[in-house]
């Protein structure tokens, strides 16, 4: 049975529709929570993805996140293995960090709620994007962003944050972004980080009248997108060649 490593930071930033679709795809899921000190591996044997999720932290300082470092080593190592990786929010930025990019305190201010991203050209043909319309509505919780790494290809993006979503190399994504949010995800952020919610005009009450038709909207589309990422935790090892065949491109 292939297995994904899924790190987590905060018990409301747990791997929700992640999770989900890679059990959905019989993939064994070993979720780590690092804020009950459940230790991380050292290296990735005997795993075949990797997932790395949010949280409050700074991508950029050891100062509250004692994991940071190794995690960074993971990512890179995941990279390096070509292992099929994701990062989100707090996990994107490690991921930029892990493979050269710079972490970047946001100068618009933190960008938290619904909001579009613009998918680029580049996405038309990701095998994880591809069947991503041009504009999605997604949920934000971050005030951090990054420079793309070297050989990084930005692939969503919009006016308040450029780099919403990049791959690095030919199977690690990073999504500044929370597409595996449901319901109960999103109260939780809310009842969590709900001085966040205030500090951008808003409230818990807001967020939440909204969520229903957002998540609706939004499940259409990345369903495919997380059983696709699954596919190929549960393809691996693959051959260049190999790869659309995974995912259902070809």
């Amino acid at each position: 049975m292939s297995s994904c490593l899924v790190v987590q930071h905060l018990e409301p930033e747990s791997s929700y529709a992640i999770g989900e679709a890679l059990a959905t795809a019989g993939i064994e899921v070993d979720q780590r929570r690092t804020d009950v000190a459940k230790p991380l591996p050292e290296t990735l044997d005997g795993f075949d993805g990797l997932v790395v999720m949010g949280g409050p932290m700074s991508a950029d300082s050891d100062a509250g996140f004692p994991t940071r470092r190794q995690e960074l080593a993971l990512l890179a190592e995941a990279v390096d293995l070509g292992l099929p990786t994701l990062g989100v929010c707090l996990g994107a930025q490690l991921l930029a960090a892990a493979t050269g990019g710079r972490i970047l305190r946001g100068m618009s201010g933190p960008e938290i709620g619904w909001a579009p991203v613009r998918l680029q050209a580049t996405a038309a043909d990701d095998p994880l994007l591809a069947s991503v319309p041009g504009e999605l509505s997604v949920l934000h919780w971050h005030g951090d962003t990054f420079e793309l790494p070297p050989g990084g290809v930005l692939l969503a993006s919009n006016d308040q944050y450029v780099h919403q979503a990049f791959r690095i190399g030919p199977r690690a994504w990073g999504f500044q972004f929370h597409l595996e949010v449901d319901e109960v995800a999103v109260a939780a952020f809310a009842g969590s980080f709900g001085a966040d919610l205030a500090a951008v005009g808003t409230s818990p009450g807001d967020l939440m009248d909204s969520t229903p038709a957002e998540l609706a909207r939004l499940e259409v589309h990345r369903r495919p997108v997380l059983d696709r990422f699954a596919a190929l935790v549960g393809a691996r090892p693959l051959g260049v060649d190999d790869f659309d065949l995974a995912v259902g491109l070809t």
